[in-house]
């Protein structure tokens, strides 16, 4: 009776062992928690097919790039979330940084007559002076950053009242800070967009495969990296079709969009990302490796910073205005939560850029359907509470299962 010999180690891609390494390998991430996205997809369709059934209007074009400019915002901050918690830190200030950010901004340009541009370079070089500073004092004295942020989230809110003034509320009328919120594309240029994301997304993918194999590691068939592209395409241009039914392509979208991928390749293909990732799953160990820890910290935190106020300034711009209230609310909770949701863990060292994306889309689902169906603030926060401890469950039950395997 014989049997099969077993493939030989590094067998090349496409050979009669790769769909079954691929089997395997699915097994395993699945009961490690490793397929975020796959989880956020599922969580989309159930959402979007809840709240469609009780309130039509939830799926028109119209609601979807209201959607859209409610995720932007939100979206932005959380990117510089997303870095903190690979990290494996924790900053509670982002919210109200991205309103005293936005208050900076607002006061320069409004009050005292400074250049658009120039405003909305001094909130950003605020942002990064804030994260500079919050991130000096974790390293320079070993404060959790749990308790500096938060003593940031109370001391912030003061400065932010009093770059306001008395007033409180200053409104935005200059185009070029406006027009970050109230930009849209549509007809040709909105296609032409459409079509350059695809292409942008196939030629990495198709060069991700390429390096694979060059590396002799088990890479996806054509068949499956072709399908890929296929998919993606579908959903850019049901996106573009859907959205240019109403006021088209907002512009918001697509800094978030140029942002994520930008940190996104960061993080994966720079020294500095990977020094990120390294810090997050063992700090001792890449102390002794040679990384400079401090400084990765540091750089970290500025650029929660930064991305904390390009998240309060097209917010600010959707508003058309910045009061005592801006970066308060519950913008704190959905910045978090949306990332961890989307699967980046609270313990550091995993997750994805992505999930700032993700994270902000189904949080903002979430709120929007309910909005829709005219929810009470009580019942949005119990339901986002709700989530929020569902997925920081998984994280938790998915490293157990990792520490039994022997992989943390």
């Amino acid at each position: 009776m014989s049997t099969a010999a077993p493939a030989p180690a590094g067998a090349p891609a496409g050979s009669p062992s790769e769909p079954r390494d691929q089997r395997t390998g699915l097994r395993r991430r699945i009961a490690q928690g490793e397929l975020g996205s796959l989880q956020v997809l599922v969580a989309l369709v159930v959402i979007w097919t809840v709240f469609t059934a009780a309130n039509d209007r939830f799926l028109t074009s119209t609601n979807l790039v209201n959607l859209s400019l409610q995720i932007a915002g939100i979206g932005l901050i959380s990117v510089g979330v997303v870095l903190v918690l690979l990290l494996g830190e924790i900053d509670l200030s982002v919210g109200i940084v991205s309103g005293l950010c936005s208050a900076i901004m607002a006061v320069l340009n409004v009050r005292h007559g400074w250049d658009p541009v120039l405003a909305i370079a001094a909130g950003l070089a605020a942002g990064i002076a804030i994260g500079l500073f919050q991130g000096a004092v974790v390293v320079a004295f070993g404060i959790p950053s749990f308790v500096v942020t938060l003593a940031g989230l109370i001391g912030w809110q003061g400065v932010q009242l009093w770059v306001l003034g008395r007033t409180g509320t200053i409104n935005l009328t200059d185009p070029t800070i406006v027009d970050l919120a109230g930009t849209f594309y549509g007809g040709a240029t909105a296609w032409i967009i459409g079509l350059v994301v695809i292409a942008c997304f196939a030629a990495a993918t198709v060069n991700a495969r390429r390096r694979r194999v060059a590396a002799g590691l088990v890479a996806a068939s054509p068949p499956v990296v072709a399908a890929r592209i296929a998919a993606v395409a579908v959903v850019v241009l049901g996106v573009i079709w859907v959205l240019t039914d109403d006021r088209g392509v907002p512009l918001a979208l697509l800094i978030l969009l140029a942002f994520v991928v930008a940190f996104d390749y960061v993080v994966r293909r720079t020294r500095f990302g990977r020094h990120v990732l390294a810090v997050g799953g063992n700090e001792e160990a890449a102390r002794r490796a040679g990384i400079r820890v401090k400084r990765i910290r540091v750089a970290v935190f500025m650029i929660a910073g930064l991305m904390a106020a390009c998240g309060g300034i097209v917010l600010a711009s959707r508003l058309l205005a910045v009061n005592q209230g801006s970066g308060g609310s519950d913008l704190l909770l959905y910045a978090i939560a949306g990332p961890v949701i989307a699967g980046t863990s609270l313990f550091g060292g995993r997750g994805t850029v992505w999930s700032a994306l993700t994270g902000a889309l189904v949080i903002g689902s979430i709120s929007n359907g309910m909005d829709l169906l005219a929810f009470p603030s009580s019942t949005k926060n119990m339901v986002t509470g709700a989530v929020l401890l569902v997925a920081v469950v998984a994280d938790a039950a998915a490293r157990q299962r990792r520490r039994q395997l022997g992989r943390v």
